[in-house]
């Protein structure tokens, strides 16, 4: 199973249509919020189920801004982050993702990349296609494979 997983593209899509021809026949796609209303140019780009929640740009929008789900084996928290003071670091998040039961916890905001993979839970962001903030300030996103056995493993990709 390939999941596809992008947040902060603040309405400018041209390089999430790049990923999807690049990384090809998806599972399914996560979008992890700050969408601005590009939520049908999301699902017409893909033909596989679609968990988008909303960030703190998506004033009008009748997403959730947090859900859980479950890929495979695990439970999955989505959320945006803002309210969780992410920029400060990830770890009230992940106090409250593994409270909810969470064995992986997904946000966006911060616009940087992270796969962090702790006895815990595993956090992940994969910061933003439209506007990077990490130091090589590349379009970056997180294809998350789950394999016959049910093992989940990341990898941060860029534009």
């Amino acid at each position: 199973m390939k999941i596809l997983i992008v947040s902060d593209t603040h309405r400018k899509n041209d390089n999430f249509l790049k990923v999807v021809e690049d990384v090809g026949k998806i599972d399914m796609l996560i979008h992890l919020g700050d969408i601005e209303g590009s939520e049908y140019v999301m699902e017409n780009a893909v033909d596989c189920p679609i968990e988008m929640i909303s960030g703190n740009n998506d004033f009008f929008s009748a997403l959730p801004s947090e859900k859980l789900i479950t890929i495979g084996k695990y439970k999955v928290m989505l959320t945006h982050g803002h309210r969780y003071y992410i920029g400060m670091g990830n770890e009230m998040l992940k106090k409250e993702a593994i409270a909810q039961g969470a064995d992986i916890v997904m946000y966006g905001h911060t616009h940087k990349p992270v796969v962090e993979l702790d006895e815990h839970i595993i956090a992940l962001n994969p910061g933003s296609l439209s506007y990077p903030r990490q130091e090589n300030r590349r379009p970056s996103y997180i294809l998350m494979t789950i394999n016959e056995k049910q093992k989940a493993t990341f990898e941060i990709c860029y534009l």
